[in-house]
């Protein structure tokens, strides 16, 4: 016969999770104490309402399956409850310490604003602005205008655009320019950035053909002369910032590739990516070529970003000749990627920056700048306050 244990009968187990189950306070019962009437005040009644429901439906999910058979006290749901609100309203983009060694971090944000472009943002968010507005005529203007003025004045391009991104700049480009027709490019510059951006993939999204020439790590003026026929549309030249090809290597001068262009009836199209727009060739930094001699050199279309080397907010810059600006301007998907009023405020105060010689207040700048003594010492001061803690 077999001996008796002191075993929970399932009976036994059933009722001791009912019990458990109403004892669950009412919603109302537990907002009514005093420190979440206080919370309630500064974070809004639906947002408490939501978090104490779905703590209270958890401990009953927890309590049906068995999970839990001790029940927590009202102070200890009121814990969880105001620990859960705080997360839910808190801001999840957060400010880090970038200490990577990478200055234009993307996913770190890339170029920190210069304390001009908030001050500048700050004006143009809380009131309004003569963004599409023409003060002097009295009618309508066009946004891209308070631009294309400042970049006249810095890199010497006939005409800006300014969109969403550096992606996008050649994407509208690209569809503007030479939909349906071929774009001749090396395979050494055929590239991959970040976040799977493929030039051989934003071509064929743009609608136009990618017509490969040369070799990965030479490509001669030749390759692109016997590339060229009745449905060529563009020379394309994309600047690889992010990996360089070195030692039996060789590629045509712009100017040579310009010439070329204008030989055939045909323009130019430069990715210059970064967006150097001064020589940080004396810092080591030679493969980063500025922008106003591909301009210089009669490129037709040379885009680029706006949070990397400028050092400004996310965008994409379209500079180059008039005529093909303009076309690119009456595309439909321009509207679809062009910039608010915040990018063109930031822009603006950024590219205002240059203009004055005031490149150490962009801190982009002021860092790759920085002497070797500077950035230890800034570590060194990191360190006693991180032990200090």
């Amino acid at each position: 016969m077999a001996s008796s244990q002191n075993v929970p009968s399932e009976t036994g187990v059933e009722n001791s999770v009912e019990s458990l189950l109403r004892q669950i306070p009412s919603v109302d019962s537990l907002l009514s104490r005093a420190a979440l009437c206080t919370l309630e005040e500064r974070l809004g009644r639906p947002t408490l309402l939501a978090v104490t429901r779905d703590v209270l439906e958890r401990l009953r999910t927890q309590i049906a399956s068995g999970h839990s058979l001790t029940f927590p006290s009202d102070e200890a749901l009121e814990e969880e409850i105001t620990a859960m609100a705080r997360a839910r309203v808190e801001f999840s983009l957060l400010p880090v310490i970038n200490a990577s060694g990478v200055i234009l971090h993307t996913n770190l944000g890339r170029a920190p604003l210069a304390r001009e472009c908030v001050e500048r943002l700050a004006e143009t968010a809380t009131q309004y602005c003569n963004l599409e507005y023409n003060l002097e005529g009295g009618e309508r203007g066009e946004r891209d205008s308070h631009t294309d003025r400042l970049f006249a004045q810095l890199l010497g391009a006939e005409r800006t655009l300014v969109v969403n991104n550096n992606a996008a700049a050649v994407l509208l480009a690209l569809n503007s320019l030479a939909e349906g027709g071929e774009v001749v490019v090396s395979r050494g510059e055929l590239i991959e950035i970040g976040g799977s951006f493929r030039i051989p993939d934003i071509c064929a999204k743009s609608g136009a053909i990618l017509r490969e020439v040369g070799t990965t790590n030479r490509t001669r003026l030749a390759d692109y002369a016997a590339a060229i026929n009745e449905r060529t549309r563009l020379l394309m030249r994309v600047h690889a910032s992010n990996f360089r090809i070195v030692g039996f290597t060789e590629k045509p001068r712009l100017q040579e590739l310009v010439e070329l262009a204008r030989q055939r009836s045909l323009m130019v199209l430069e990715d210059l990516g970064s967006g150097c727009v001064v020589d940080i060739a004396p810092l080591g930094l030679q493969e980063e070529p500025p922008v106003a001699p591909s301009l210089k050199a009669g490129v037709d279309v040379v885009t680029f970003s706006g949070d990397k080397l400028l050092g400004g907010p996310q965008a994409g810059i379209l500079a180059g000749k008039r005529e093909p600006l303009a076309r690119i301007r009456r595309n439909p998907l321009f509207r679809a990627l062009r910039v608010d009023k915040l990018t063109i405020a930031a822009l603006e105060a950024t590219i205002d920056l240059y203009l004055r010689g005031n490149l150490s207040a962009v801190p982009a700048l002021r860092m790759i700048y920085m002497q070797k003594e500077e950035i230890a010492a800034r570590a060194a001061r990191l360190a006693r306050r991180i032990a200090a803690h």
